[in-house]
């Protein structure tokens, strides 16, 4: 097989987000469904690409679906030079359960909505983690916080990325965000923090802004908390756990997997002050000062 460069943009595209479905590769390389598809297959037929085999679980329960693609020792062997990954992939893969496939879709479908939508309307760009030149790079994304009672909280959240963007100054600005993918598996809100639960992971970011650990340790003026979920009644869920916190409630953004049909940049998140629908970014206008007024 004679790898072409799309070929290997497809690779790069399926390390960058774990896994990836047919369709969002479909949908990110931008050609010919047919064409992709059949790169697709040459490529998982030459042990360039592997099928997880934790997708045949929910096939049976849920029909036909996109296939998923994950990464083989040897395209990872190929990448080395290139992004200095030594992992390996194919063990990796065998290890995958079902939940933890779900969910690094349910991510990439997100990151994949985002990067579409940043191609249309033109003006904004998605940065990933390795584009960030965060201090400590993507070893730097998992933190410790205090919260009541000096408790201690890891923090880890799905992606880190950021939105870039010129204001009407003519100046380059980023927007940050922490995205949490909410399959509805985790309890909202338990009697202590001993357990996990989603009030948990809100109180470690409240922990985060209040502490300016964000400041400190990856060296970011302000974020925001993009939580994507099930369905409209888990949003109403979360944000009652979000009116708990004592303060820091506009960090936080929620929305049903529904917003992934729709424009991102639209007023489609429901935030977590008043749980009025708000936009990802002020655009046009683009104030970067949004999370301080409305925290």
């Amino acid at each position: 097989m004679q790898l072409t460069e799309r070929d290997r943009n497809i690779i790069r595209l399926v390390h960058r987000h774990r896994f990836l479905s047919s369709r969002q590769i479909i949908a990110l390389i931008g050609d010919s469904s047919l064409q992709v598809l059949r790169r697709l297959k040459l490529l998982y037929h030459h042990g360039f690409l592997e099928r997880p085999r934790a997708q045949l679980a929910y096939y049976s329960f849920s029909g036909t679906r996109p296939m998923v693609y994950g990464l083989s020792n040897k395209s990872g062997m190929m990448l080395k030079p290139e992004l200095g990954d030594s992992a390996l992939w194919s063990e990796k893969n065998r290890e995958v359960g079902g939940m933890f496939l779900e969910h690094t879709l349910l991510v990439s479908d997100v990151m994949v909505s985002l990067e579409l939508s940043c191609r249309k309307r033109g003006g904004v760009r998605l940065l990933y983690e390795d584009e960030l030149g965060l201090p400590g790079g993507e070893k730097s994304l998992q933190w410790r916080v205090k919260v009541n009672d000096g408790v201690k909280l890891g923090v880890v959240p799905d992606r880190v990325f950021a939105l870039e963007y010129t204001d009407q100054s003519g100046q380059v600005q980023r927007a940050y965000f922490f995205l949490e993918a909410d399959r509805g598996t985790m309890p909202v809100v338990r009697k202590g923090l001993a357990q996990t639960s989603f009030y948990r992971k809100l109180l470690a970011y409240e922990a985060t802004w209040t502490n300016k650990v964000h400041q400190r340790h990856l060296g970011i003026l302000r974020f925001r908390v993009l939580t994507v979920t099930t369905n409209a009644m888990r949003v109403t869920s979360l944000l009652a756990a979000c009116s708990q916190l004592k303060r820091g409630h506009g960090l936080f953004l929620f929305a049903d997997q529904s917003v992934l049909e729709k424009d991102p940049f639209d007023s489609v998140w429901r935030n977590g002050k008043t749980g009025a629908l708000s936009p990802l970014l002020d655009l046009p206008d683009l104030a970067s000062s949004a999370v301080s007024k409305d925290s």
